[in-house]
């Protein structure tokens, strides 16, 4: 897909060089090769070179890429004020309002800040706050940010390149939850192994709908489990929605109530302001109580601009019926790659809810063995056909489709035709 005219590539290595002096060595470039992009719209990115890309990777674009609306209402509040919420204005006690009206009671107290990193680890300190405790939990393959807290507390990191490899006595990792691995393995009695032997636990943190552990959804019940044996060890729980709220599963506005659970405290980032910096902690007046006696101040979260943005997203969600979108379009999009599965045996697994979807690529189907190569040559094949994809999981073998919500069914059946052709070619 072409638009607009094809500078020279002159451009792009000023960039790449430019790049390589003024930028740390442990950012990464996206897709395996520099994309040159100047413009984002809706569903789709375009580049310099004049290519019209299909995000079907970017979940932080929730609402579309410089979505209208929400520019607009960015771009009035920013004419008309911007200052920190030791102030009174309107749209903070709106805001907060509205997110809260989304939630179960009784959470109904938050706080607005910049980043999941920072929701993620303030998330923590209210758990420890008010538990006396210090010891977290979390789940194997997480990842819940990139701050120092975060990165003793994400498997994903400390595992990886660069990490040491092994947890701080505080942390507790527990298995995940994986059926299509697991087969009958008993994820909640192993769980239950772990909680038991630690002497005072401040909380679990774990994401509704795992993320860089593979797109994994919860085996229904397993969190129900999980959140009884946290609080009868005395700790609090945690739902890390940042990569899957906000309606991205569908039949849910966050993707722990398909599992029947109140959460004590829910985390929401990447998605709440359509990438404009911002996310949120939300939790009960009790927990918060106990959050009082050092003061807490963000100095840009909550600011005028970033509430208006915030509204804006959720009017969008409402308005284009975005929930129903993901549902409708998730399905087919299921359906579509169980039938690619039945069709080339590279595919091992299809999962996922809504517009959260990861398929997992095996070399054999009954050792399981995992194929990262022909993973990555996938995803690097789309690429030439115009479509953004990528992958994750411990093996680095599940391709992870999770785009703006904006998509129609014309993208998902050009998805499905164009990965049918580059799985036949495969073979």
């Amino acid at each position: 897909m072409k638009d607009g005219v094809q500078p020279s590539s002159s451009s792009l290595d000023r960039l790449l060089k430019k790049r390589d002096t003024h930028v740390g060595k442990a950012l990464s470039i996206a897709h395996g090769k520099p994309l040159h992009i100047i413009r984002g719209e809706m569903q789709y990115l375009y580049s310099a070179t004049g290519e019209k890309y299909l995000d079907l990777v970017n979940n932080v674009c929730h609402v579309g890429h410089s979505n209208p609306k929400v520019v607009e209402s960015g771009q009035r509040q920013m004419a008309l004020l911007n200052t920190n919420t030791r102030y009174v204005y309107d749209g903070l006690t709106d805001y907060l309002e509205r997110l809260s009206e989304t939630l179960p009671a009784p959470i109904n107290v938050g706080y607005l800040v910049n980043s999941g990193s920072e929701a993620n680890e303030l998330a923590v300190r209210i758990a420890r706050a008010y538990t006396g405790a210090h010891d977290m939990v979390v789940v194997e393959g997480a990842y819940h940010g990139h701050t120092g807290m975060l990165i003793d507390l994400s498997p994903y990191k400390f595992r990886g390149p660069g990490g040491k490899g092994i947890p701080e006595p505080w942390v507790h990792v527990v298995p995940i939850p994986d059926t299509y691995r697991g087969g009958d393995r008993d994820y909640t009695s192993e769980l239950a192994d772990i909680v038991n032997r630690i002497d005072s636990i401040a909380g679990l943190l774990i994401e509704s709908m795992l993320s860089c552990a593979g797109q994994i959804p919860l085996p229904q019940g397993y969190l129900e489990s999980a959140f009884e044996l946290i609080r009868d060890a005395g700790g609090l729980c945690i739902a890390d929605e940042v990569q899957v709220g906000f309606g991205r599963v569908g039949k849910h506005m966050w993707a722990f109530e398909e599992h029947r659970v109140i959460p004590d405290i829910v985390v929401m980032g990447k998605p709440i302001g359509n990438g404009h910096p911002m996310a949120a902690v939300f939790t009960t007046e009790k927990i918060a109580s106990k959050f009082e006696e050092m003061e807490f101040f963000s100095t840009f979260g909550g600011n005028p601009v970033s509430c208006a943005i915030g509204l804006a997203v959720l009017d969008e969600i409402e308005d284009k019926d975005l929930m129903h979108n993901a549902e409708l379009l998730g399905k087919i999009f299921v359906d579509g790659l169980n039938d690619l599965k039945k069709k080339h045996a590279l595919i091992g697994d299809v999962r996922g809810r809504g517009l959260f979807i990861g398929f997992e690529l095996v070399s054999d189907h009954k050792t399981l063995e995992p194929a990262p190569v022909e993973a990555k040559k996938l995803v690097a094949e789309m690429l030439t056909r115009n479509v953004l994809l990528s992958t994750d999981g411990p093996h680095n073998n599940v391709i992870k489709i999770k785009p703006p919500m904006v998509i129609t069914i014309e993208d998902v059946n050009l998805t499905l035709k164009l990965l049918d052709d580059v799985l036949s070619n495969m073979k």
